[in-house]
């Protein structure tokens, strides 16, 4: 009777589903497995073999602990051949390839292999350190499989899933899972800037850029990390939504080389149990504003600091992580829906998704012969500047875009800002210019690193 019952009961559920979910119907379909969906979605995951040549410094001190540091960028570069080895996934019969950054990112020669044995030399379209994600186009290629995308926003938890990839250089191999959890951000890469599906489908080295996908073949994640302490799978595994690999893919094929991430101009950070009271919230949630740039679109339609933003596109946001995707997945030009509580009270605000200005423009220096540190980049701060850096909202002034070799050595790095030289204070290229070529017998600098003030002097 129970048996019955339950019976009754999945084949009630079975019929209640949408036609997007596909129910074994039979004992010959059940006892098949996933085979049918391995055939159909296996021939579109492909393995990627990538070289790239890196400058490495021979150091005879390397190794040692406290040498090793001190002489760091002692002796002279040496190319040296790196490989890469992991996965990628076909989205077009032309050969449209997503895959992650870290294995193709900065490769110059990328070999891909399809499980029938057929090879393509791949290029790179366009790619993302920080989303770790890159888009490739295979030469001379059509008529390939391909997988279909799923929109991610529509993946629940406890959905069946299975992932495909090249764990180890072992060949192509499935894993089956579920998808464990949504919405995942700052897990995977440490930087909280990601934003992942979860899974305990079994991801291992190499597996990096190979498909996660759903019961009926189509893509729902491109599989870019683990949580492990042994270095291989321990069930917590993390893959790139498809909404986001979608944007990558229209932006690739509209010509960008690099991704365009629509720009907030803003600081905020979650509303925890601590907070919500005082913010005028039942609960805890959402992202408190505590600073907007004056170009900000955000201030532009309205938004001031203490506005707690509750959803965008009536998506939720709950950390910075989540609000960085949901404008990533919208798109540039495009205008979303802003949720906004405001003392207490909720407001709908529209902003229209845009790129960070070069206002004012950098008017980029690079240092000549006659400048104390010559081969140094500089740039005048704009919000461009501001974001591809890291930088305070309110910073103004000259950033160090590359210190060159010699500014290497006296220990400047990319995103130093110059405050002042030799008593001087630095509010344009120019400014700086000057007085690095005014400079004799002595240097002092100046220099804001983060939240900290360092002072450098040299004997030239």
């Amino acid at each position: 009777m129970i048996r019955s019952a339950l019976f009754a009961l999945v084949l009630g559920l079975a019929t209640s589903l949408s036609a997007e979910t596909k129910i074994p119907q039979t004992q010959s379909e059940i006892s098949l497995g996933f085979a049918p969906l391995v055939k159909k979605a296996a021939p579109a995951v492909v393995n990627i073999y990538a070289k790239q040549i890196v400058q490495v410094r021979q150091s005879p001190f390397t190794g040692d602990p406290f040498f090793d540091q001190l002489f760091r960028n002692f002796g002279s570069p040496q190319p040296r051949v790196e490989n890469s080895l992991g996965s990628g996934v076909i989205l077009s019969e032309d050969g449209i390839v997503v895959s992650n950054y870290h294995v193709v990112g900065m490769s110059t020669d990328i070999r891909v292999h399809l499980n029938d044995r057929r090879e393509y030399t791949a290029e790179v379209l366009l790619s993302d350190e920080e989303s770790d994600l890159a888009i490739l186009k295979l030469q001379d290629a059509s008529g390939l499989p391909f997988l279909t995308l799923r929109d991610s926003d529509n993946v629940d938890v406890g959905e069946l899933a299975m992932a495909i990839g090249n764990p180890f250089g072992v060949g192509q191999t499935v894993t089956s899972g579920i998808v464990s959890g949504l919405a995942r951000s700052g897990v995977a890469t440490g930087n909280a800037r990601g934003y992942f599906i979860q899974t305990d489908a079994a991801i291992n080295p190499g597996n990096s850029g190979g498909a996660l996908i759903d019961v009926n073949g189509d893509l729902i994640g491109i599989n870019t990390s683990i949580l492990t302490r042994s270095g291989g799978s321990n069930g917590i595994g993390f893959a790139i939504p498809s909404r986001l690999v979608a944007q990558f893919v229209e932006q690739a094929r509209a010509g960008f080389d690099a991704f365009q991430r629509p720009w907030a101009g803003m600081f905020g950070q979650p509303v925890d149990a601590d907070m919500a009271e005082g913010l005028g919230l039942k609960r805890p949630g959402g992202i408190v504003v505590s600073s907007l740039h004056e170009e900000s679109p955000f201030l532009a339609a309205g938004l001031e600091p203490g506005d707690v933003i509750v959803a965008l596109d009536g998506q939720p946001v709950n950390t910075p992580a989540e609000m960085i995707f949901r404008m990533s997945v919208s798109g540039l030009g495009n205008e979303v829906e802003v949720e906004v509580m405001r003392d207490g009270a909720a407001e709908s605000r529209v902003v229209k998704m845009t790129n960070a200005p070069e206002n004012p423009a950098r008017n980029s220096i690079e240092t000549n012969r006659t400048s104390a540190i010559p081969g140094m980049l500089i740039s005048n701060i704009n919000p461009a500047v501001i974001r591809e850096f890291g930088l305070p909202l309110s910073l103004e002034g000259v950033v160090v875009e590359k210190p060159g070799e010699v500014g290497a050595r006296l220990g400047l790095r990319a995103g130093d800002v110059l405050r002042v030289i030799d008593g001087a204070d630095i509010l344009a290229t120019k400014d700086a210019d000057k007085a690095l070529r005014a400079a004799r017998n002595r240097l002092t600098l100046e220099v804001q690193r983060g939240t900290q003030r360092v002072v450098m002097r040299f004997r030239l």
